[in-house]
């Protein structure tokens, strides 16, 4: 039996954790030709291409209980994760299967993290928990350390559709469609509640990375972690990468593709931002 297990969603957009006992359950995309699964399989350009043109409907599905119990699988503590629970029942199914694994185990342990966000943020958190597991803190302390770093980290988003978001009642329809017209970019965060709050309206993708990095500062980031997660952007990410550097060399950065359900919602062109506040010098 393992000690320590981290089980996340795949909207964390991770597939392991070095050096840690580790699983994810997938979210799935779904159209009425093909149903996507967020796994290490999914061809996530192909279906980025594949929907930008598909002129049905198409939908999320979280992980049930029993797929969130599979991953569980055999751990005296398990730290698990989902996307923000204000706009997903993944952390609802996620806090059954803890009940279940727990009443089926006696003496075993489940955290389930709601992270009020998804995608780089929830990887900032994650990466958090694997180094204190690897420096032998105990479940409680972990608990808590985990519960207040949070506290210190934030999700920003920037996007040149929102398509995807207001098809699955995400976002009003009508901000929508003003969004890729003429060059328009949204730029907003994750809210205190877990839900989508817009921050500005940009002409241009460069205007649009100034702004992310504005609002970066106004929210306490002054160095530290980032995670840069873009849908086929690479560009962009670089820029936005290159401006933190400048201003704090510091910074430890790390540029990735999207996977599926992040990939959904950001849309080719998308960019999500996980950073760390308030970091003490």
């Amino acid at each position: 039996m393992e000690k320590f297990k981290i089980v996340v969603d795949s909207s964390a957009d991770l597939l392991f954790a070095e050096g840690i006992p580790f699983a994810y359950a997938p979210l799935k995309i779904i159209t009425a030709e093909k149903q996507y699964i967020d796994n290490a399989d999914l061809d996530v350009k192909d279906m980025v291409e594949t929907l930008s043109t598909y002129k049905g409907k198409s939908s999320t599905s979280c992980p049930n209980p029993e797929e969130w119990l599979q991953a569980f699988g055999d751990a005296e503590s398990v730290f698990c994760m989902t996307i923000t629970g204000t706009l997903s029942g993944s952390y609802n199914s996620a806090m059954l299967a803890k009940r279940l694994y727990e009443e089926k185990y006696p003496g075993r342990r489940v955290f389930v993290i709601n992270s009020l966000s998804t995608g780089p943020e929830m990887k900032l958190i994650a990466e958090y928990i694997r180094e204190l597991i690897l420096k032998n803190e105990d479940y409680e302390t972990i608990c808590g350390k985990v519960t207040e770093y949070m506290q210190n980290t934030g999700l920003l988003f920037m996007l040149e559709s929102m398509r995807n978001l207001a098809n699955n009642g995400r976002i009003n329809s009508v901000v929508a469609k003003a969004v890729g017209l003429l060059g328009i970019r949204i730029v907003g965060q994750a809210s205190e509640v877990g839900d989508l709050q817009l921050l500005d309206k940009c002409r241009g993708q460069q205007k649009a990375l100034e702004a992310m990095f504005n609002r970066m500062k106004e929210f306490g980031f002054n160095g530290g972690r980032v995670r840069l997660a873009h849908c086929f952007n690479e560009k962009a990410a670089e820029t936005l990468k290159n401006m933190i550097l400048t201003e704090f060399p510091a910074s430890n950065i790390e540029v990735y593709t999207c996977r599926g359900l992040c990939g959904f919602y950001a849309e080719k062109g998308g960019m999500l931002v996980g950073y760390e506040k308030n970091i003490q010098a």
